[in-house]
């Protein structure tokens, strides 16, 4: 897999991040509070960097993208249009959030304050990033040590340390993890318990965290794990299973096992905080706020929450989720843009959530 991916990056890929880091950063002042949003993880934050490699987990296909106001095309998001993410450095006034991977061929070489270095199908556990053959979460934080580098080169240690000591790193993973290797692709269960798997990713996630520490990331925010057993297509695997013909329904033993993670990773964001000297770690509520969509729709302005808007919404993800798939009129009315990923209109309601709660804790 390395060898392959290696391959594949481009060659442009440092030169990239020179000229945009270069141009126009020397006048940069230190003065705003954020300076930067770093996203690392999965599908929830990939801004397109999947793209750029070989795999079967991409989204660079039309219906994707189908609602984004520039253009209407698919960017390698895993929405009808944007993330969290997007919404998020455009409420702080920072540049669009770009993939790390994407070509320098551009005509903007103005100060660039958003950069993911997710990978669709990735997780804490580096088996998960083999199975689709994605960007595992330690060579993310390769690309973002080398940008780091490049930053540095342009601009200067001092600027360049102050630029990652003011930026957020948001942490999405563990969903693929427990999907792909626990409960659908059980590989993982001959060797850990549930509980035991949780510390395992959690032990990967502290280790992740460490690193960007040592690079000088201060600013974390980490997102605990959604509802698992409400997603579309696990909510299809159970009915499989059980040949049931019941009204779909959230798994609730799927559930209550994320509920379990997120205790601990609560835990271990308080831990983590009080380890590394200046940091400022938040956790990110996904679950009780994708919960309350799933019990609540009508309150969200939502009118299906058990399929997705893509297809039958049963089971089409990426490659099946494709211009040959009929889609809802009206995605916004949709929790799910496909049987796993959220529409933009309920990434846009977790952001709006994230600057109300989240912010605040990051915040000098």
């Amino acid at each position: 897999m390395e060898k392959g991916m290696n391959m594949l990056v481009h060659g442009t890929f440092f030169f990239f991040f020179f000229f945009l880091f270069s141009s126009l950063f020397v006048s940069f002042t230190t003065s705003s509070e954020i300076s930067a949003i770093y996203a690392i993880g999965d599908s929830t934050i990939d801004a397109g960097n999947n793209d750029y490699i070989v795999t079967a987990v991409r989204s660079d296909h039309r219906p994707y993208g189908r609602d984004l106001d520039e253009g209407h095309v698919a960017t390698g998001r895993f929405s009808n249009g944007k993330l969290i993410t997007d919404f998020l450095v455009s409420k702080l006034g920072l540049k669009d959030l770009l993939p790390a991977y994407l070509d320098p061929i551009i005509n903007d070489h103005d100060l660039l304050t958003g950069v993911s270095f997710a990978s669709a199908g990735s997780g804490f556990d580096d088996r998960t990033a083999e199975i689709s053959n994605v960007i595992p979460m330690d060579k993310q934080i390769e690309y973002f040590e080398q940008c780091k580098d490049r930053i540095s080169a342009s601009v200067g240690v001092e600027v360049a340390e102050k630029i990652v000591n003011d930026a957020i790193f948001v942490i999405s993973a563990g969903t693929n993890d427990l999907v792909w290797n626990y409960y659908d692709l059980p590989t993982r269960k001959i060797d850990f318990t549930i509980s035991g798997y949780h510390d395992f990713m959690l032990q990967k996630l502290q280790s992740l965290v460490e690193k960007i520490y040592s690079l000088g990331g201060r600013k974390f925010a980490i997102a605990g794990l959604a509802p698992i057993g409400c997603l579309p297509i696990q909510m299809t695997a159970a009915d499989i299973l059980t040949s049931s013909d019941m009204p779909r329904t959230c798994v609730h033993q799927q559930n209550d096992d994320a509920m379990a993670y997120n205790m601990k990773l609560q835990g271990l964001v308080i831990w983590m905080q009080g380890s590394l000297s200046g940091t400022k770690i938040a956790y990110v509520d996904t679950y009780n706020q994708i919960m309350d969509m799933v019990l609540s729709p009508t309150k969200y302005g939502l009118a299906e929450t058990t399929r997705g808007c893509c297809g039958t919404g049963l089971a089409e993800t990426g490659t099946l989720c494709n211009s040959l798939s009929l889609t809802c009129p009206d995605a916004s009315n949709y929790l799910f843009w496909d049987a796993i990923h959220p529409t933009q209109a309920v990434y846009q309601l977790l952001a709006n959530k994230f600057l109300e709660i989240v912010i605040p804790q990051l915040s000098d």
